[in-house]
């Protein structure tokens, strides 16, 4: 009975060494069969992530530069070279550097210049700004309510004061702007 249990145990390994065989061959038959389609598919693969990792590379060498040439930038506002470079590999910062520089020196050639800028809040702010250097009405997204006031405040001086209490009545009872409302408002009381 051991000597039939042993070949039958021994049938059984040969039927799964068998069995692998088969499979190792249908293995071979499909990767000759589509060698070049898988050599592909992993040639594929390895050039984009290879490609991926390069390209971050390469936007992080453009952001390290940029910064260096903004620090330098801030360093020495003068720096040709230093805004160029940042100018060239960061537009969006070159321009809200612009603005501060506009906005330290008054200049309101660069504010005209910023206002039709592609980068939205970079011109709403610089047509605000320049705007009040003009000492002219102001219409701004991100300072709509500051905006009110500077509007209304014009029109206190003109001596358009109906206009005014109108336009301060713009502003919501919820806005952090409301109290200097109502003070304005008070303040046309008297002017009236």
């Amino acid at each position: 009975m051991s000597i039939q249990d042993s070949i039958n145990e021994a049938k059984k390994e040969f039927t799964s060494d068998e069995q692998m065989l088969v499979s190792a061959f249908k293995l071979e038959k499909l990767y000759k069969k589509n060698r070049l389609l898988i050599w592909a598919t992993i040639a594929a693969i390895v050039l984009f992530f290879g490609g991926k990792a390069v390209m971050g590379a390469i936007e992080e060498s453009k952001l390290n530069s940029a910064n260096e040439a903004y620090l330098t930038l801030i360093k020495d506002p003068s720096n040709q070279a230093a805004a160029a470079t940042l100018q060239e590999k960061n537009p969006e910062l070159y321009e809200l550097y612009s603005y501060k520089q506009a906005m330290d020196n008054k200049d309101i050639e660069k504010l005209k210049t910023l206002s039709s800028s592609a980068n939205e809040m970079i011109a709403d702010i610089s047509r605000y700004h320049l705007a009040i250097l003009e000492n002219r009405e102001a219409k701004s997204k991100y300072y709509n309510e500051i905006a009110i006031i500077n509007n209304a405040n014009l029109l206190i001086r003109q001596g358009k004061i109906e206009e005014a209490k109108a336009a301060l009545s713009q502003i919501a009872e919820d806005s952090p702007m409301h109290k200097m409302a109502l003070l304005m408002k008070h303040y046309t009381i008297k002017g009236k």
